[in-house]
């Protein structure tokens, strides 16, 4: 996230592992990851759905 520069959509961050992200069943498990990452501090969820560290 941090080599983008700006916020980031799941589907960004599923290209960057490798992830089928034409799939969605297989985004959303990476969704769910995400916003867990973001209840607990490390990352910032934005109201349009996208991710950002936490700086």
């Amino acid at each position: 996230m941090r080599a983008v520069g700006g916020p980031v959509q799941v589907r960004t961050v599923g290209e960057e592992l490798g992830l089928q992200v034409e799939v969605r069943g297989k985004l959303e498990p990476l969704r769910a990851k995400l916003v867990k990452l973001a209840d607990r501090g490390w990352l910032r969820k934005l109201g349009d759905g996208r991710f950002t560290p936490r700086l």
